[in-house]
């Protein structure tokens, strides 16, 4: 066994293409933290993500604390700033977009157990200590959680954004 060099890796990767490419948004509500922003970033880019939303008080690049964190990926990651979230939810309704929260709700199905159709996706994370807001919270179509067994009942922004992506990359049901 031996390890790959960066630039077989770059090569592998860039041979593929990724199932949320062209119908996955990520979208950051309301996150406090610049090196959570940025490693929403790496997640993007690595899962392949069409374009990854910035709202609230959310930071947004350039800021050399998030690209700490990025490594450059908010260089290759399509991004924006939603200055409206009406405005924000409306293009994703007219676009076609299940929207989704990562959030723990009286409604709340496990992530494993969601079945987000052949609709293009639109998930929502928010604040690290509050959550999602209950004004976005209101206008979800659905929200989904995973599954934890400990005594915290909440993972880190961005360790909760790569989990759900690997696992909505899993019900894309491709072979890689």
């Amino acid at each position: 066994m031996k390890k790959l060099t960066t630039k077989q890796i770059l090569k592998n990767n860039q041979a593929k293409t990724s199932p949320l490419n062209d119908n996955f948004i990520l979208w950051l509500h309301n996150i406090r933290s610049m090196h959570n922003v940025g490693a929403a970033f790496r997640c993007a880019d690595a899962f392949g993500v069409k374009e990854l939303w910035l709202s609230g008080y959310t930071p947004v690049p350039p800021r050399p604390e998030i690209t700490k964190t990025a490594i450059g990926a908010e260089e290759h990651v399509s991004w924006k700033k939603v200055t409206s979230i009406t405005d924000g939810i409306g293009q994703l309704r007219q676009d076609g977009y299940r929207i989704v929260g990562l959030e723990q709700t009286s409604r709340s199905q496990l992530i494993q157990n969601f079945n987000p159709g052949n609709q293009p996706l639109c998930l929502v994370l928010g604040n690290e200590v509050s959550g999602i807001d209950e004004s976005l919270l209101a206008v979800l179509d659905d929200t989904v959680e995973i599954p934890q067994f400990g005594m915290k009942h909440s993972l880190n922004v961005s360790v909760a954004a790569g989990i759900a992506l690997y696992a909505f990359l899993e019900k894309s049901q491709i072979s890689l």
